[in-house]
């Protein structure tokens, strides 16, 4: 008997008891769709933060002074002066000062939101476009004057328009001048991107009650020396702390590199946990193959009679089981890109169906019908025709 006539005689064997055969599929159609679903929420998932991290910069490099007792700082100037020396491996350098949910007030106006202390680098640092108005100066910086930049929800918040220039506010009771308005990026919703005050950080060390500035960010010159100038940046840190446990140094590019491990760790427990449906759905058709099989003797009997082969009856069962899986393999398919999508849209994020994935998820299906069909259609092949003939 051909492949050919075998999968005639597997989809017949099916249709014929489409309950029972759907119910053997359930298994496979789960693991399937679970594999897709997850691999493609967790695919988008990684795009989307891989996607912010790069448009902050690759090339950017955070630092964290953790420090060694009192006696050893660094102090912002220093951080320039380290910049100064090395153009060909640092660009721009910022002092980074942070105030966590700050009372912002314009009359009889509050809001909350985190302030950023910054020098007049920084809007070329995360690459802040000004829409209306100016950014902080060198002046505004060295002279601790009291004035601010601010996104458009802030703006729309307290002022009633987008355009805030000129207007002032009270930080944690300090008046400030609006000295200019980011562009809108974000809809300007509350958290978004649009939703942040930058200062002097000078004036912010003294907002904060804290002396010392433990966070940098360095943006290097060139992208494919990022690596150089992490490691001259360590340098100079070692040689005043003397002790690489008083910072932390670790650029964009490490960080993106951090992320595709992370996921991919991720992908994998998920997949594994998914293939657990697979193994279960495979034991379900090992099951009902059996049984087919049992309730099949006697056209087991008959065929052998009329002269079929061991072969014919192994290749007619096998047949039988691949094509079940497969069919369950297509349903899951169908139903994880679905699910998938539905999820991506649900959670905003973008959809990320992986060809591959799909491929995969087929292809073990079908292996499935082979491992798990296998036993059943040996002992099919191995009955006697005169016993299979006598069977009830």
């Amino acid at each position: 008997m051909s492949l050919k006539q075998a999968f005639i005689l597997a989809l017949k064997s099916l249709s014929s008891s489409k309950m029972r055969s759907f119910l053997t599929m359930l298994g496979i159609i789960i693991g399937v769709a679970a594999v897709i679903t997850l691999v493609s929420i967790v695919s988008g998932f990684s795009e989307e933060m891989l996607s912010s991290f790069e448009s902050m910069g690759t090339n950017k490099i955070s630092v964290n002074i953790i420090g060694r007792g009192s006696s050893r700082n660094v102090e912002p100037d220093e951080m320039h002066t380290l910049a100064k020396e090395n153009p060909e491996l640092i660009e721009y350098v910022t002092p980074t000062v942070s105030i966590q949910n700050a009372t912002i007030k314009s009359g009889s106006t509050n809001i909350t939101s985190s302030i950023t202390g910054v020098n007049e680098y920084y809007d070329e640092i995360d690459s802040k476009n000004i829409e209306t108005g100016r950014f902080l100066t060198y002046l505004d910086v060295e002279h601790r004057l009291k004035r601010c930049v601010i996104g458009t929800y802030i703006s729309q918040e307290l002022f009633g328009t987008k355009n805030g220039v000129g207007q002032t506010l009270k930080i944690n009771g300090t008046q400030f001048t609006v000295a200019g308005v980011f562009e809108e990026t974000a809809g300007s919703e509350d958290g978004s991107t649009d939703d942040i005050i930058v200062i002097p950080y000078t004036v912010a060390q003294k907002l904060s009650y804290n002396g010392k500035i433990s966070s940098y960010t360095f943006t290097g010159a060139d992208k494919d020396k990022i690596d150089i100038t992490k490691k001259t940046i360590e340098n100079f840190l070692y040689s005043k702390f003397e002790d690489t446990n008083a910072y932390l140094v670790i650029s964009m590019a490490e960080a993106v590199d951090i992320i595709n491990e992370l996921m991919g760790m991720v992908s994998s427990i998920l997949i594994g946990i998914a293939a657990i449906s697979l193994l279960v759905g495979g034991i379900g058709i090992m099951n009902i193959m059996l049984v087919s099989v049992t309730e099949r003797t006697r056209e087991i009997g008959i065929r052998k009679a009329l002269g079929a082969t061991g072969w014919d009856i192994l290749s007619q069962f096998v047949v039988e089981a691949i094509t079940t899986s497969a069919v369950g393999g297509i349903i899951g398919i169908i139903l994880g890109i679905f699910c998938a999508k539905v999820l991506a849209n649900s959670l905003g994020l973008p959809s990320a169906i992986s060809a591959t994935s799909v491929l995969v998820a087929f292809s073990v299906s079908a292996g499935i019908g082979v491992a798990f069909g296998y036993l059943p259609a040996k002992k099919a092949a191995k009955m006697n025709p005169i016993d299979a003939l006598r069977h009830d």
